[in-house]
């Protein structure tokens, strides 16, 4: 950031959000990138103090941020980027107020863009069968990625939270995996019997021969020994999900919609859903309900006599 008055408030809000709030990395790196296109679109426009940005200006920032593209295809932001980056600014705007630096926040009528509701696409429960079983077991690493598959799929963790965790993390016996979720919270998800014969053959069969100098108590290691990677795992379910013959790309994420998907088809509450994913909003955790309702509709549809108008006149 360049050095202003404002580049430094800037800094001193990541750092906040680095020691007060405990944000993820990932989450710190993206405020970081949003408030620096902010701070260099106030300095192009002669704005180097938190005082002197008003609604107009911010709205004129979220315009601009709008208009622009990305990446080779020029590819227009999405609403979900833009409210995002809006996000961040009133975040760093509010805490501005609650510092003293500033009297009103600039923000506070600014709307947020629409950002349309976009379902989850989960798999079949027949695409995910194919899904666990691609890997060939006869290998280190085949048993590696089985066991990461039913894990994903049998305990819907984040994919960051299944590659930070620890063998120690896993109770086999008891059949739970504890899991480090957003903002450090922790909760202990269930895994079934698949899950469990997974992981089991994987730590006394391949971790041992995947273990290096490079090994503490990982639980999933690459073939150098190390902790295995976000891309790395997404990588590997992108060349299973080929070889199982799934004719779209699949994300970690994908088997994470798909155990809420399929919990909920199956009876459970959106309650228990919500505890198990580690949502802190049931409201998060509605949104699996649309599709259950789309998927019911579509089997409805599809196989009710009277849905679509096919049988013929009465008598």
């Amino acid at each position: 950031m360049t050095d202003s008055g404002l580049s430094r408030d800037a800094e001193r809000f990541l750092v906040h959000l680095t020691v007060e709030r405990g944000l993820a990395v990932n989450t710190l790196a993206a405020y970081r990138r949003d408030l620096r296109r902010y701070v260099g679109f106030l300095s192009s426009r002669g704005i180097v103090r938190a005082d002197e940005v008003d609604d107009i200006v911010v709205r004129s920032f979220i315009a601009s941020v709008s208009a622009s593209t990305y990446g080779p295809d020029e590819a227009p932001y999405r609403s979900t980027s833009v409210s995002r980056v809006l996000s961040a600014v009133r975040s760093f705007h509010r805490y501005l107020v609650g510092e003293g630096i500033l009297a009103q926040d600039p923000t506070s009528e600014v709307v947020r863009p629409r950002v349309p509701r976009a379902l989850p696409h989960p798999l079949g429960v027949d695409e995910v069968r194919r899904l666990v079983e691609a890997p060939d077991r006869s290998s280190p690493t085949g048993l590696r990625d089985r066991a990461i598959l039913e894990v994903l799929y049998g305990a819907g963790v984040r994919v960051s939270e299944l590659t930070g965790l620890d063998v120690d993390d896993l109770d086999l016996e008891g059949g739970f995996v504890r899991v480090v979720g957003k903002g450090g919270k922790e909760r202990e998800v269930p895994i079934g019997r698949h899950a469990q014969r997974a992981a089991r053959a994987y730590l006394g069969r391949a971790r041992p021969r995947l273990v290096g100098q490079r090994t503490r108590g990982a639980l999933f290691l690459n073939t150098r020994g190390g902790r295995l990677s976000r891309q790395s795992c997404a990588r590997l379910l992108a060349v299973y999900a080929a070889r199982a013959g799934i004719g779209r790309r699949v994300s970690p994420h994908d088997l994470r919609h798909s155990f809420a998907t399929h919990l909920l088809e199956g009876g459970a509450d959106v309650r228990v859903v919500q505890e198990l994913l580690g949502h802190a909003s049931v409201a998060t955790t509605q949104i699996y309900t649309l599709v259950t309702k789309e998927h019911l509709r579509e089997v409805y549809y599809t196989a009710h006599p009277r849905a679509r108008g096919g049988m013929g006149k009465g008598r």
